[in-house]
């Protein structure tokens, strides 16, 4: 059995945990950092995307909405190539009630979030598609952020600065001695090898999995397993984040996001942080109220649904159910104090948004643990670098400080121009590279970093030629290529299958057709 030892073990690599992860680093605190899975593959990528400026909580959690402006800003300085600034809109329909409106505006100010209002008439004329019931318009400083380049991004800079990561390993159990957690025990979900890790410390930043994790400690912690659902559009029906302009509730956001829009997002509470299926009636549901702001929405095509777990404490409140009566804030709980168990601490609740501010406070309670007074570096130094949106910068801003070896890919091995994923621009060169990764073990992974199958074919042109260029670079190849084809488009599918008419479902049949003939996955005859 693989033994390995660290002054801090992080458990979870979301935006939390991989925020921690940096964190910790660049104060010289040795840390490792454990992902089930991929790195982001839970909430922090299961989400519309939005960079909030805080108006959403401005009357509700004002402290929220303080937190969340500030770390807006914060974000847009240190992490500009996760960051899109298209600014956001809030929209007063007729049938909404100008009172909140007046409590809105004033909370905005009160938590210091820049709101100016704009002509209806002309924002209508700039999206003739909407409603004619608009009768007041505002814009925020919103914006949109890649979840998946923000945890990638923290854990290379992490990794700069001497911070390990092993993802693809769950956390099985604990071990203790005089009641303090001194070891977590570890199993590959790749290969069911299983590794050993001795700490100081453990945190538990496993969002939705927050409770399981500290159930294996014999500890409680009380999170709301809170799904939210989501429809993607095939195209950006606005360059600005569109919000209603009511009390937060269903389908009241629509996210410009890289190619495509996002609507959200519904709020069921589940049992299981698994539990990630949405269903035709959450479709339904957002776009009975995606009508109201858009008439015609039906006719618009839908690419996918897609759901995340929110995973919001309780606290006090053990007993709620009203998921948007529970606060967004973060807390950090030392379960020596709560509990008597030395040697664990879990950070719970929060946002994607103020993700930075969750690890920097929790850096600070662990220094000051320790008995140390490193200070926290994340606020100044830049996370990626600057660059602007367009094809030349492209490399840059999707892989940092790993955009080099593309580049020089791409400068040298003409073959490795061509473009395998048409939808998102990927090219063969940055397929192998990513591929060639320590970290990339199967097209899931080459998705999650790169955008392969997330336009608007979702892997009916791309996911064979992706494979055929990308299986032979993977160091690991725990499944045979066909079962990562199969895996890859079951993944897909599953989104599709929420949204399956119109268009949707031509191309679903079309995606059947091509691999059942030509791979013999989903009940084709190319083996016979």
């Amino acid at each position: 059995m693989k033994k390995l030892k660290t002054t801090v073990l992080i458990i979870g690599g979301g935006a939390t945990g991989t925020g921690l992860l940096r964190d910790l680093a660049l104060r010289g605190i040795d840390a490792l950092l454990v992902e089930q899975k991929d790195i982001a593959h839970g909430a922090s990528s299961r989400f519309h995307g939005l960079l909030h400026s805080g108006a959403r909580y401005a009357v509700k959690d004002p402290n929220a909405a303080k937190e969340c402006i500030e770390e807006n800003l914060i974000l847009k300085k240190i992490a500009p190539s996760c960051v899109e600034e298209t600014g956001g809109y809030f929209v007063e329909l007729a049938s909404d009630d100008p009172e909140f409106t007046s409590k809105w505006l004033a909370g905005c100010q009160e938590a210091g979030i820049k709101v100016e209002e704009i002509d209806p008439k002309g924002f209508k004329n700039k999206y003739p598609f909407l409603t004619s019931e608009i009768r007041r318009v505002f814009t925020v400083p919103d914006g949109t952020i890649d979840g998946f380049r923000l945890a990638w991004a923290n854990v290379w800079q992490a990794k700069e600065f001497g911070g390990k990561y092993l993802t693809y390993h769950q956390v099985v159990g604990f071990e203790q001695q005089n009641g303090r957690l001194t070891a977590a025990k570890l199993r590959s979900t790749l290969t069911g090898e299983e590794v050993v890790v001795e700490f100081s410390l453990a945190v538990n930043a496993a969002g939705a999995w927050a409770s399981k994790v500290a159930e294996l400690a014999g500890v409680k912690v009380g999170v709301l397993q809170n799904k939210g659902t989501l429809i993607a559009f095939n195209h950006r029906l606005f360059t600005g984040v569109v919000n209603r302009l009511r009390p937060p509730s269903d389908g009241d956001i629509w996210v410009p996001h890289h190619t495509i829009t996002i609507l959200g997002t519904t709020s069921v509470n589940v049992e299981s942080p698994e539990d990630l299926k949405p269903t035709a009636q959450e479709v339904e549901r957002l776009l009975t109220i995606g009508r109201e702001l858009i008439p015609d929405v039906d006719n618009y095509r839908m690419l996918r649904a897609f759901a995340g777990i929110r995973p919001l404490y309780l606290g006090n409140n053990a007993n709620a159910q009203d998921s948007r009566s529970i606060s967004r804030d973060f807390v950090i709980i030392d379960h020596e104090k709560n509990d008597g168990l030395k040697g664990l601490i879990s950070l719970v609740g929060g946002k994607l948004t103020t993700y930075r501010l969750m690890a920097e406070k929790t850096g600070d309670y662990i220094t000051r643990m320790f008995g140390i007074g490193n200070p926290c570096k994340t606020a100044e130094l830049p996370l990626t670098p600057e660059a602007k949106v367009n094809l030349e910068n492209r490399i840059v801003r999707r892989y940092f400080v790993r955009a080099s070896r593309i580049k020089d890919r791409l400068d040298n091995i003409k073959e490795e121009k061509q473009i395998l994923c048409e939808c998102e621009g990927i090219t063969v060169a940055e397929l192998k590279e990513v591929a060639s990764w320590e970290d990339t073990h199967n097209l899931e992974d080459l998705r999650r970093k790169t955008r392969l199958g997330m336009g608007t074919c979702q892997g009916l042109n791309c996911a064979y030629k992706s494979l055929m260029a990308a299986f032979s670079e993977l160091r690991q190849k725990p499944q045979s290529p066909i079962n990562q084809l199969k895996e890859f488009l079951s993944h897909r599918y599953s989104g599709q299958k929420p949204v399956l008419f119109g268009e949707a479902l031509r191309e679903a049949e079309l995606t059947a057709g091509l691999y059942g003939c030509n791979f013999g996955l989903f009940g084709g005859t190319a083996n016979e």
